[in-house]
């Protein structure tokens, strides 16, 4: 079956026209994000006006979409990257098995790439205090999810606790892999039940829902020229306290976004904030539990599979080794100084 990088220009030239009666001069494969289940296209009309469109296997999340675009159009907040509405109105259409988006394109890079300048930090702050400060329709409301302060991350990672007492084996990947768990298992162990004691606390709160996008770091956030910038990647936006974005705001994910003059510059556009110290020092807590579990399972995944590919499969092997290595430097970098764990320790430090 053809995966949506295999997309023609000329297909993708006949579902415009028809879908929101674009005419297409030429279409370009953007390599990030490129998958099996999904690809990003530059598309250039005939009067040169550029697009993003965005094709994939499976359902789009409509609530996402409609989050956004009520974001974007109805309150004027026009750092939100918003889908372009069809002739039909819809914000997606579907199309040779596959579920299809066109937003405007902007021309930028991620802010693990370039750095925020003085400028884009007050007017992410500004952003993302509109957003927080926005009254969503009820309909709207309705179709977002709430949070729950679930513990599937935190019961994740202690199966593999329990897994790893009895011993792994696996490629030397693996192998180093598991001799760095073991020499910050007491901090990892902290990690989890600091995460699961503050949640506790904040169940037996009234919490005050706001919507987030949940996953704003420096990767989902697109630096241009001047003061512009793009806050993209809305693909689990939830109701949930305020500190549920402010988390990476300071807090070293990815190794980034951890100077407080940077937390200076976007608290002069966001405004009072009135952070809940319990609440912040969770979404840490919880964001490394989660990044733990989740790299646990590519590593240790994906090493089994290579163990059972075949010699046809060669390059997608290197392939996966070398996102493996990614995810080992990814784990590594959760532990440096002034990183991830280390402003957790802070947030909770501030708690108690």
């Amino acid at each position: 079956m053809p995966t949506p990088s295999d997309i023609s220009h000329e297909t993708i030239a006949q579902h415009l026209a028809q879908a929101y009666r674009l005419r297409v001069a030429r279409a370009e494969l953007l390599p990030a994000g490129a998958s099996a289940t999904s690809a990003a296209f530059r598309v250039i009309a005939d009067d040169e006006t550029r697009y993003l469109l965005k094709v994939q296997q499976g359902a789009i999340d409509p609530a996402a979409l409609a989050l956004c675009a009520f974001l974007h159009h109805d309150k004027g907040v026009d750092a939100v990257m918003a889908p372009m509405p069809a002739t039909d109105g819809t914000l997606s259409t579907q199309g040779h098995g596959f579920d299809w988006t066109l937003s405007p394109f902007f021309d930028g890079q991620n802010g693990f790439d370039r750095t925020l300048s003085d400028r884009q930090w007050i007017a992410l702050g500004k952003a993302l205090g509109a957003i927080h400060r926005t009254q969503l329709p009820e309909a709207l409301l309705a179709k977002l999810p709430k949070e729950s302060y679930a513990h599937q991350w935190r019961e994740g990672v202690r199966r593999y606790q329990r897994r790893f007492i009895n011993g792994t084996a696996g490629d030397g990947i693996v192998q180093r892999f598991l001799a760095f768990w073991e020499e910050h298992a007491e901090e990892i162990d902290t990690v989890v039940y600091r995460s699961e004691q503050l949640a506790s606390i904040l169940l037996e709160r009234p919490p005050r829902l706001v919507p987030c996008h949940s996953d704003i770091h420096a990767g989902n956030v697109l630096v241009g020229e001047g003061d512009r910038l793009s806050i993209v990647g809305w693909h689990a936006p939830i109701l949930a306290t305020k500190e549920r974005d402010l988390m990476f705001i300071g807090g070293g994910v990815g190794n980034a976004w951890n100077q407080p003059r940077q937390q200076a510059l976007f608290y002069e556009g966001y405004g009072p904030a009135d952070i809940d110290a319990v609440a912040l020092a969770y979404y840490r807590y919880e964001r490394i539990t989660r990044d733990a579990l989740e790299l646990c399972d590519r590593i240790l995944d994906s090493a089994k599979a290579n163990a059972n590919a075949n010699a046809n499969a060669n390059a997608n092997a290197n392939a996966s080794a070398e996102g493996r290595e990614e995810d080992m430097r990814r784990m590594q970098s959760l532990f440096v100084p002034n990183g991830a764990v280390a402003i957790a320790h802070q947030s909770y430090d501030a708690v108690t």
